[in-house]
Parts: C-alpha cells; structure tokens; sequence
C-alpha cells in the first residue's frame, strides 16, 4: 500500500519534519484514578516520563496533553510544558490530534505518541520509536518487548503482540498469543510497549477511522489501523520498561527505581 506524502521526495520530507513527543494524560481512570499523579520516588509519574522523552536529542518538543488543572500544573511546576484539551476525548489519540491542530504541525512532521504510565521509558527505547517511522513505508511504528515473567502471560492488562516475517503487527490481544497447542513447542512471547509513531498526515486519517469490532472487543485503539488494513511496524527493543495500570504496578515500578538508584 503506497503511503501519499505531502512533498514529492524523500529529501524534501526529511529537511522539513520534526519529531514531537505529545504525551497524553488524563485524570480520570477506572482502575487508578489521579495516575499520572502517582508519586514515584518523591516526584509524580508523568514527571518521570516527561523527562525521559525530553533528554531524547532527536526530539526537538515534549508535551503533557490533558483535561485537567492539577496534571497541566503539576508539568508547570516541574518545568514541563503542557496543553489543555477538552475533556471530551474518548481516546489518548485524539487527544493527541487536537495538540497537533493547535501546535500547527506540518503534514510530515513526526509524532511520538507516549503513554503516561511509562515511567520506566528509556532513551534507547525513544530511539527504537523513532528508527519504526523515520525510514519506513509503515502507517504507524511501535514496540515490543520478550515476556520474561511468566504472570504477565496472563495478565489482561499486560497487551501481546504477534507480527509477520516484516515486522508488522498481525494482532494485538490481552490474552497469550500465539496459543502454542503442543505444550513442548518454545516460542517467544511478546508484550506491547505502549507507544506510538506516525506522521501528522497519518494521525488525521486514523482518528476519522470508526471505531472497529476488534478494537471493541479487546479495548485495544491500536486494532482500529490493522482492520483497515494499514501495516504498523512493531520493533523489538532491548530495553526493560513496565507500564502501570494498577496501584500494586506502582509500587514494583518503586521497587526497580530503588534498585537501579543504588
């Protein structure tokens, strides 16, 4: 699928773009509200993944998009910059589109869309987001990372991946995938890193998209680009993140900082 660019060559595209990190963070959450808020080792989560994305030297901004006061005061206070959105967003993604209107991105630029509960994030990490988009004829990029914790294969808020022979992404569930019938059968088992890359053209398209059966039924955003039939290339980083969904992913989350403060 030929993928339409908003200036005729490669060269043009690459003198032009800039890379943004918008990372999108709302208050209100089911399973743990005030999240972005939870303090980390003296200091709120997103203030942690705000830092990580900004010390990245590809990326040329960083910001916080949210609905609420206390998360654009809180990026304020630690020096962050932030942007209040309407708190009628259904997804981060969208979110992410009204930034994009009122930054006046170009077509081309590239946007890295970080989720607010990656406060393990790591340089290395940014840089394997951004190699799935700078030079690819994919959509969308995004990461995996083997499962080596054996909990995590059945845990519903640990997302899998499974991709083909280029790297696409086939399927993303929060049940183990592959389903291995022959129990001595080894295969690597792989988890989502939540995080996205795609050009401000692309973005456009995607939140026009309705919201499609798989996504539905997995409560996955992600499925909406797979079953419209656009590729998203999925890289394996060699860096150890964790995501947080719960107040119990927190305090382990505390844990490895604490360790790797030592």
């Amino acid at each position: 699928m030929h993928i339409e660019r908003a200036t005729k060559t490669k060269g043009d595209i690459m003198e032009k773009e800039k890379i943004i990190a918008i990372i999108p963070a709302r208050y209100q959450s089911s399973r743990f509200p005030g999240k972005p808020l939870a303090l980390l080792n003296g200091k709120p989560m997103i203030q942690w993944v705000y830092e990580n994305v900004n010390r990245v030297e590809d990326i040329m901004d960083t910001y916080v998009a949210t609905d609420d006061v206390r998360i654009l005061n809180s990026v304020k206070d630690f020096g962050g910059k932030a942007i209040m959105t309407s708190s009628e967003h259904r997804s981060g993604t969208d979110r992410i589109a009204e930034c994009v209107d009122i930054l006046k991105l170009d077509e081309n630029d590239i946007i890295l869309n970080v989720q607010g509960d990656e406060p393990l994030i790591q340089k290395e990490m940014m840089q394997d987001l951004i190699s799935t988009i700078k030079d690819s004829e994919s959509y969308m990029g995004t990461l995996k990372e083997k499962i080596r914790n054996t909990d995590d294969l059945e845990n519903p808020n640990i997302v899998k991946v499974i991709t083909n022979i280029h790297n696409n992404a086939i399927y993303f569930s929060r049940f183990p995938i592959p389903y291995c019938r022959e129990k001595t059968e080894k295969i690597d088992l792989y988890r989502h890193v939540g995080v996205y890359a795609y050009r401000v053209f692309f973005l456009k398209k995607y939140i026009k998209l309705p919201e499609s059966m798989l996504e539905k039924a997995e409560s996955l955003e992600q499925l909406r680009v797979i079953e419209n039939g656009y590729t998203m290339k999925v890289k394996e980083t060699k860096s150890i993140s964790m995501g947080v969904d719960t107040k119990e992913q927190l305090k382990i989350v505390e844990e490895i900082m604490k360790r790797e403060m030592k």
